[in-house]
């Protein structure tokens, strides 16, 4: 009979960053073993259980008893099977025994074609297997590959040692109402389990049914068994406490804290309005990251002094619960605010020398040679740009000093942020300021670009550096590896170009980042794999804009030097593939190339259209047609009206369809032939200015 399946491990508290991973593991260990031996129904549904003090899967429609199955056994190859007589010879009988059906007889077993040579098989059915003796092989299985962080070993009371991630209490194994016989960790299955360690009413909770377990677990235990309900409800109950003020509550945060209560419960504490003075980002990441705390801002975004907390007790007096989280965050406070006033004791300027004792790469140098690095390419940069040269040097030559900050040692996640703090403090520029923060943007996919001149040329410069420099040392990406984030920091050069429509030359930025190596003994010149590189991020990320893969080919299938138009000119492709005559010139134009590059060769290099070689109407009707637009599609493409240039190309369909219906390209008269290569090249340049449209062919 069909039933709900529920299986429980109840442990002492499991490591909160690990339990989503375990409880999901051990969910489908169960579900796919069951499921692989036929327990399990189309319907069936699996559910994780998962809290700091177990692990369970419940899954509906789960079979006691597995289906029979028809099982084709191969049994000999004739020739082994029978002697030479055509008897039954030995190792048939033996074969026979083996396989439990010592007293069939040849007549028994069917005798058919086995790829070259012939065999016998026997046909059987299979009796289904129970629930439980499958289920105890598949539990074994699952736990012994749950990826546990950390192995604990301990001791059962029996005297046995036992390993798993906690010391387990209690296990629970139902099939409907039905305890299964299971064992595991030197525990026999029952149907019990416990409530909250300090909430529920003590002693076991049985579980009459498998259905009810959640119900049970959260009316007589007080546990919430859904990992999901439990964030829920704290994201619930931190926006109704904060009222009006915003949460900031990362789901990273969430997931954790989460993982850390049975009994969710929401309070809240406050600290001192005095630490208000420290740089908010430093009180918003300690409670973050130590106290595991939930800040609240203002509707501007102004840190509060008050901030929300998640225990693990409902009570109606939380005041001890209040107090003892407020005396544990005012020490931690007290640090920050300690840092920041001694970090400010010192200028960024006078940490420069310091960072010639930190390592950068073995082979690339210390923080100080690369920060000359990134300078002199800041410089060149903003000089190319035509921005204040000398604030894009400052800003770059201290943009890594905040590394030494005694603020920065403890939270390395403040590099930058901190960097902008003490540079503000220093009277430094208010672009050299943010240059400490913004040359480190964008950080991830979708974060915002440097908003100052000197923090775009500074980012520019830091990323192209590392860039040049890694990938030159031998340490490219490959496969998922990307120690150095070096796609991230590609992707982010093609966004500063694309996005700020900078007028820069890739090749020349290369060339610049690659200059500034010179004469470092470990430098293998990696610029044309860069180009490469930082090209496929490019296609990656205007496919995620929505072009297509078609579409962005057409763009870049000429490894355009300059990107700052490309959006623009994949607008253009976009509204010329609209149009109905834009599958034919594709076509046509994809047909041009083909017989371009086959005849590149044999084509004289200064070939050009001469007038009285156009023997036929269709080819002087084309060269006519393009004298007549040449000029048009020239001003449209010099005044970047990419979609106007495309458009005009579109007026020459007839004509261009007309040449390769009535004229033979490849003609005996080698002068005619050359005339008219010469004709299709004069023609493909003009089609192919904007783009590759050929590549828009299907």
């Amino acid at each position: 009979m069909n039933q709900t399946l529920l299986v429980e491990i109840q442990t002492e508290e499991l490591p909160p960053k690990a339990l989503v991973k375990l409880g999901a593991a051990f969910a489908n260990g169960i579900a796919n073993g069951l499921k692989a031996r036929d327990f399990l129904e189309s319907d069936s549904v699996v559910t994780s259980h998962a809290t700091p003090r177990r692990l369970a899967v419940m899954i509906t429609n789960v079979r006691g008893t597995s289906p029979d199955k028809s099982i084709r056994e191969k049994v000999l190859p004739v020739s082994v099977a029978l002697d030479k007589d055509g008897n039954p010879s030995a190792p048939l009988a033996k074969k026979l025994a083996a396989l439990g059906f010592p007293d069939l007889k040849i007549g028994d077993l069917e005798r058919a074609q086995d790829g070259k040579a012939e065999s016998f098989f026997y046909t059987y059915t299979a009796s289904g297997s129970a629930l439980a003796s499958a289920l105890q092989d598949v539990l074994q299985d699952s736990v012994a590959k749950l990826p546990i962080p950390k192995v604990m070993s301990y001791q059962r009371p029996s005297g046995d040692t036992v390993h798993f991630v906690r010391p387990v209490h209690l296990l629970l194994a139902l099939h409907g109402e039905q305890v299964l016989p299971l064992t595991l960790l030197g525990l026999e299955a029952g149907r019990h389990t416990m409530g909250h360690r300090f909430l529920s009413h003590g002693g076991r909770i049985a579980i009459p049914h498998a259905d009810q377990y959640a119900s049970v677990l959260e009316n007589e235990g007080k546990v919430l068994s859904s990992a999901e309900a439990r964030k829920e409800s704290i994201r619930k109950q931190l926006l109704d406490k904060a009222g009006a003020d915003q949460v900031l509550m990362p789901e990273s945060l969430l997931d954790e804290v989460a993982a850390l209560v049975e009994w969710p419960v929401v309070y809240e504490c406050r600290f001192e309005d005095e630490f208000l003075a420290v740089p908010q980002e430093c009180l918003i990441l300690t409670m973050q990251t130590n106290q595991k705390y939930f800040a609240l801002t203002d509707s501007t975004g102004k840190l509060r002094s008050r901030f929300l907390i998640v225990s693990n007790i409902a009570t109606d007096d939380p005041s001890a619960i209040v107090g003892g989280n407020e005396r544990v965050v005012r020490p931690r406070l007290s640090d920050a605010k300690f840092f920041f006033e001694q970090d400010k004791k010192k200028t960024l300027e006078s940490r420069l020398p310091l960072l010639e004792n930190v390592v950068y790469h073995n082979k690339l140098g210390t923080q100080l040679e690369r920060s000359e690095r990134v300078t002199v390419l800041a410089s060149s940069i903003a000089r190319r740009l035509g921005y204040d040269v000398p604030l894009a040097e400052r800003g770059a030559r201290l943009a890594k000093a905040d590394l030494l900050t005694d603020m920065v040692g403890e939270f390395p996640e403040l590099q930058g942020i901190m960097g902008t703090y003490y540079a503000r403090h220093d009277g430094e520029h208010e672009e050299v300021a943010l240059a400490a923060s913004e040359h480190y943007q964008p950080r991830f996919a979708g974060d915002t670009l440097p908003s100052t001149n000197t923090g775009l040329v500074a980012a520019l410069a830091d990323k192209l550096e590392t860039l040049v420099g890694i990938w030159a040392i031998g340490l490219q990406p490959t496969g998922e590896k990307d120690p150095f984030a070096l796609r991230r920091h590609a992707l982010g050069v093609m966004r500063m170009l694309v996005e700020k429509r900078l007028p820069l030359s890739i090749s020349e930025l290369l060339a610049a980042a690659a200059g500034v190596f010179e004469g470092q003994a470990a430098f293998k010149d990696p610029r044309a794999e860069v180009t490469v590189f930082m090209l496929d991020r490019l296609r990656g990320m205007l496919r995620e804009r929505g072009f297509s893969p078609n579409e962005v080919e057409a763009v870049l299938a000429q490894n355009p030097d300059r990107v700052d138009d490309v959006v623009q000119r994949l607008e253009a492709v976009q509204a010329f593939a609209a149009l109905p005559e834009s599958s034919s010139l594709a076509a046509a134009n994809k047909r041009i190339t083909n017989i371009l590059k086959k005849n590149e060769e044999a084509m004289p290099a200064d070939a050009s259209v001469k007038q009285a070689l156009l023997i036929e109407p269709a080819e002087s009707a084309l060269a006519a047609k393009m004298t007549a637009l040449e000029g048009e599609v020239t001003s449209a493409f010099e005044n970047s009206d990419f979609t106007g240039a495309l458009r005009t190309l579109a007026l020459m369909k007839d004509e261009v369809d007309a040449f390769f219906n009535d004229v033979m390209v490849m003609a005996e008269d080698v002068n005619l032939r050359n005339n008219r290569l010469a004709l299709l090249s004069q023609l493909h340049g003009m089609m192919n200015r904007v783009a590759d449209i050929s590549k828009l062919a299907a």
